[in-house]
């Protein structure tokens, strides 16, 4: 029973590294660029993020005007930097409905480059995601999270220490399979709940769960206060993706009597007497009735604040910070900051590096262990359990009901691999192991 259960581990870990190992190594290589986005912002960027000298804090409202002027399109957002020496950044809509960042001098508000929206690391942003594929790219990148966390799962029970095996180290030499298995193992095991923890915060981003979560979240009173008065959801504001998880998708507050506009410095002002300090993203009203929506993510979880600011009179309609978030946004929002190696400074971002390294690492020797384990002119697949071991099977399932989008490639692989059994039993076809 032990041996079918540990065969069972096996074929499933082998098969699991099929599936997801080009994304697995995909999402190390792009996360790792995206916990340097600043660095490489600077270096892509240079002339475009350093502004002009300027004494005191800029007019926003010819800003929006010049940017509107020079570029032909809208300004959506305004982004304030954390330094007074760097440019100013504004989301723009263009006359053809297509969007673009653009890098705003304060001092006088003059364009100094305009770029796709969130510029080169927007970019990797949506390759780690697939989210520049559309919703299929995005559900690949879902079922391989949740297939990496059924790679640490089995690939632990499988490193277990058995009889007088060494629980971590090296041995034979790199042209021995035994080299690439300990190294494997040892690897798995160093930062296997680094990659854990990685494959899990990332889920939130993913548009079956992460929408799930995020509604469930809502719906029990877990996530952010609700917003005060009537209205809609997000429609009347643009660039949400800039806001805190817990906040993306909450009912908006609506001035039902609103007739005038304060502007933007005015509702500036009202935030900053609130007590907002800098960096924030500030996204302009679309809609008559709405909120200047101000948010701050750029740092700890535990800084992240919400501000909404009365378009009419400049009125502080709520003020959300993290302290008020449900418990359950409290701890995605942390798990997401934590992820971008944002939380604890440079040790949190190292700690991730290492984690993209090691999973990166792990992709590459996966192939290569398989290779020298290969019989000739076979896959090579761990060989088949002699009974079916059903506790392990409801365990997965279980995995599988809640992420359902690996639960189903679970299905059909079981399915595929039930198939293959019965075909080979009837002797139709050859075994693949």
């Amino acid at each position: 029973m032990r041996a079918d259960l540990y065969r069972t581990v096996w074929r499933w870990h082998f098969y699991a590294g099929l599936l997801v190992l080009p994304f697995l190594g995909w999402l190390a290589v792009t996360g790792a660029l995206y916990l340097y986005k600043g660095e490489i912002e600077r270096g892509f960027y240079a002339s475009w993020m350093v502004a002009s000298p300027h004494d005191g804090p800029p007019t926003i409202a010819p800003m929006i005007a010049r940017v509107g002027r020079e570029t032909g399109g809208t300004v959506t957002q305004i982004v304030k930097p954390a330094a007074t020496g760097e440019a100013w950044r504004a989301s723009l809509r263009l006359a053809d409905g297509t969007r673009r960042m653009a890098f705003v001098d304060p001092a006088d508000g003059h364009v100094l480059g305009i770029t796709r929206p969130g510029g080169v690391m927007g970019l990797v942003k949506d390759l780690h995601s697939l989210a520049i594929t559309g919703p299929i790219g995005n559900a690949l990148i879902e079922i391989a999270a949740g297939w990496a966390i059924i790679l640490v799962l089995t690939g632990l029970y499988l490193w277990w220490p058995r009889g007088n095996h060494p629980a971590i180290g090296l041995r034979g030499q790199p042209r021995q399979r035994i080299f690439w298995r300990d190294l494997h193992a040892s690897l798995g095991l160093l930062a296997g709940g680094i990659v854990l923890f990685l494959a899990i915060t990332g889920m939130p981003w993913s548009g079956v769960w992460g929408q799930s979560v995020q509604g469930w979240v809502t719906s029990h009173d877990l996530g952010r206060p609700r917003a005060p008065g009537g209205g809609g959801d997000h429609a009347g504001h643009e660039g949400m993706t800039s806001m805190p998880w817990a906040t993306q998708r909450m009912v908006m507050p609506m001035e039902h009597m609103a007739r005038a506009d304060i502007g933007p410095d005015r509702a500036i002002r009202a935030a900053e007497a609130a007590g907002l300090a800098g960096p924030w993203t500030l996204t302009l009203p679309t809609a008559m009735g709405k909120p200047y929506l101000f948010s701050a993510t750029a740092g700890p979880a535990e800084e992240e604040r919400t501000l909404y600011v009365a378009a009419g009179d400049g009125r502080i309609l709520q003020d959300t910070p993290f302290i008020r978030y449900g418990a359950g946004a409290r701890w995605i929002d942390w798990g997401v900051q934590t992820h971008q190696g944002l939380e604890y400074g440079e040790p949190n971002r190292l700690v991730m590096l290492g984690g993209c390294i090691a999973l990166l690492l792990l992709v590459a020797s996966a192939p290569v262990m398989w290779w020298k384990r290969r019989p000739a002119g076979r896959i090579g697949a761990p060989p088949r359990p002699q009974t079916a071991t059903r506790g392990l099977l409801g365990i997965m399932l279980v995995g599988g009901a809640l992420f359902p989008l690996t639960g189903l490639t679970m299905v059909a692989a079981l399915l595929i691999d039930v198939g293959l059994r019965r075909a080979t039993r009837r002797g139709s076809i050859p075994a693949p192991a």
